[in-house]
């Protein structure tokens, strides 16, 4: 993508089903788990640089040992960061106790982060925050083992108010209106509700305090925890939480807006935010890891017994397909040719761009991302291309000479290299000519390749502000003097911001928003701006299950190629000599590529739950008033 942008977070978790001499003695170390737990967020770092987490808990400990290790770090390599100090602490214990180097026993006693529960975390910050209290996963402590809860997701709510009230209004008192405070605090309610519950009934049966505790740990309901935790939640949100006693689960919104995968066998249970990843990791075929249903958990209790649980009645499935497009690793092999067929669908567009004269284009991608939809459209031009040369001899049969047919077979379809990123743009530089020229060379081009009568196209993952095609990539190409350049987004027009994860929050940084605006000032059609701001003022005081988007008014007058040509010409600055065209992805050919992620608000402003339309329209409020502030 070449737009910046924040977006997602990663979760890892792991649980071990066997003792830790058993790793040992097949693997050759007692920290199994911590190496495959390293190996699988560093595989997962695609989804979160800004920070990274670990947690573990160590399984049957007595009073006075310590059980619960948690490390966290932002820094600028924050999976190296956690794991070398980790590794430093275990051989400083090790050099310092040479007992312990062949023991597993006094090993699990002694060194912190040897656990058989471990769960893992890397973020984005996508509210700008970057301090390492704002980093996963978070801890909420007690002295009973069983109300101790660590808590890490990749999620956002889009009432956070309503959490925050509710909390005020159960007694407690939120140190802040985050939703990962609130999310984890009425987690933790709940469960101290449940071992209070669960004291009481044991108390009357005679047991002590000491007796009832191991009691309570094995028939503590994790599901009736979660079903009170999620009732009144609205968002996107794959949760993993650990309780102190060894308890695990991981649960994924009703939705099925964020993505979990899981795979169990006899030695372990593991989730993770990606398919590959565990099946790299953990060196198992495609079909043995399972995608977590939406509205359920996969829930594990201290002695291993795992299970799904639904949690929540599902809603309609609504998969973000941003995870398709862009956010995911394409090594998925259902990614790989969802992506594949993303670039294949945008040929025909392409075609009626450069009146079908492939022998006279030039075709390329902006790295890297866009890499393999890239290899679909290429795919979709050489069958053209052989189209064009059967036509070619076909209509030639009765004169073709042997020169004319080895002219017609040599055409090849042009693939080059075109845009190779050059540099990162440093924030330091604050004034804004010197910030623009640093941005027109943020890519390069390779010269040479394309010659002045020929088009360029250049694929993307998707266009959502544009900034970096206006200020640096459609400048660096027209200065190869092609006659026409074509911008090709593998993803529809983001049209309305995201809620559930992705940090598009305001309206006015999405170029098809300037586009739709400016067609409705060349139209004099512009009070539309005011009339919707009107109707969204109306329902701030509605529930949310009564609010409707009425941001969809602002681009109804037109159609997708207005639209698409107006962001064409927001890109072109006047010193740009070629004639520049911009095609975007059909919502229709994105739901044929990503027949599993019909996720699609971004750019329908069919939002999956009630709290979507809330936040589109107070997202249009804060443009129409001038507010810089976030809409969620």
């Amino acid at each position: 993508m070449s737009d910046a942008l924040k977006h997602e977070c990663g979760i890892a978790l792991i649980r071990l089903l066997k003792p830790l001499d058993f790793y040992k003695e097949k693997y050759g170390s007692a920290f199994y788990g911590v190496n495959k737990m390293y190996l699988m967020m560093e595989k997962q770092h695609n989804r979160g640089q800004d920070g990274a987490g670990f947690a573990s808990i160590k399984l049957n400990t007595v009073p006075g040992e310590r059980y619960i290790s948690r490390i966290r770090s932002n820094q600028a390599q924050p999976i190296q960061d956690i794991f070398e100090q980790i590794n430093q602490r275990v051989n400083d214990e090790i050099k310092e106790h040479p007992e312990y180097a062949d023991n597993t026993e006094l090993q699990k006693k002694n060194i912190p982060y040897l656990g058989e529960v471990l769960l893992g975390h890397v973020r984005y910050g996508t509210f700008g925050k970057n301090s390492i209290e704002s980093v996963h996963p978070f801890l909420r402590q007690n002295n009973w083992m069983h109300r101790n809860l660590i808590v890490a997701g990749n999620f956002n709510m889009t009432n956070v108010n309503r959490l925050f009230n509710n909390l005020v209004e159960l007694g407690q008192h939120p140190k802040e209106r985050a939703d990962t405070v609130t999310v984890m605090e009425k987690i933790g309610h709940f469960l101290d509700d449940e071992v209070r519950k669960l004291y009481k009934k044991l108390k009357k049966e005679g047991y002590s305090k000491v007796q009832a505790s191991p009691i309570i740990a094995e028939k503590l309901n994790v599901a009736k925890i979660l079903r009170k935790s999620s009732k009144i939640w609205d968002g996107g949100y794959a949760m993993a939480g650990l309780m102190g006693h060894g308890d695990s689960f991981v649960l994924r919104d009703p939705a099925g807006i964020r993505p979990a995968y899981y795979y169990k066998d006899d030695e372990v249970v593991v989730v993770a935010s990606e398919r590959p990843v565990i099946q790299t990791v953990f060196n198992v075929p495609f079909e043995a890891v399972t995608e977590l249903d939406p509205g359920h958990a996969i829930i594990t209790k201290k002695n291993g017994d795992t299970s799904i649980k639904k949690i929540i009645e599902p809603l309609e499935r609504k998969a973000c397909s941003f995870e398709r497009i862009y956010f995911s690793r394409g090594s998925d092999a259902e990614i790989y040719q969802e992506r594949k067929n993303l670039g294949r669908f945008l040929m025909p567009e392409v075609l009626k761009s450069i009146k079908h004269d492939t022998v006279k284009t030039v075709f390329s991608f902006i790295p890297n991302t866009a890499e393999t939809s890239f290899y679909g459209m290429v795919e979709a031009a050489q069958d053209e291309l052989n189209k064009q040369k059967n036509e070619a001899i076909l209509a030639e049969k009765d004169s073709l000479t042997d020169e004319r047919l080895k002219e017609i077979l040599s055409y090849r379809l042009r693939t080059e290299k075109i845009a190779i990123k050059d540099v990162k743009l440093r924030t330091f530089i604050t004034e804004d000519s010197s910030r623009d020229d640093l941005v027109a060379h943020v890519y390069d081009v390779t010269y040479g390749v394309v010659k002045p009568d020929d088009n360029l196209v250049i694929i993307d993952d998707s266009i959502v502000r544009g900034t970096t095609l206006k200020k640096s990539i459609i400048k660096m190409m027209d200065r190869l003097n092609p006659k026409k350049i074509v911008v090709v987004s593998s993803a529809p027009q983001i049209r309305y911001p995201d809620c559930y994860g992705i940090d598009m929050a305001r309206l006015e940084d999405l170029v098809a928003f300037r586009a739709a605006l400016e067609l409705h000032k060349e139209e004099g059609s512009y009070d539309i701006v005011e009339k919707v701001y009107e109707k969204c003022k109306k329902q701030v005081d509605l529930d949310d299950s009564d609010v409707q988007n009425f941001v969809k008014e602002i681009y109804e007058p037109y159609t997708d190629e207005q639209i698409s040509d107006k962001i064409a010409a927001l890109l072109s600055e006047d010193s740009v000599k070629a004639e520049v065209k911009v095609i975007y992805q059909s919502v229709e050919n994105l739901h044929k590529a990503c027949p599993k992620n019909l996720g699609d608000w971004y750019f329908t402003g069919d939002y999956p739950t009630p709290g979507g339309n809330r936040v589109v329209n107070r997202a249009f409020m804060n443009f129409y008033e001038g507010k810089k502030d976030r809409a969620y």
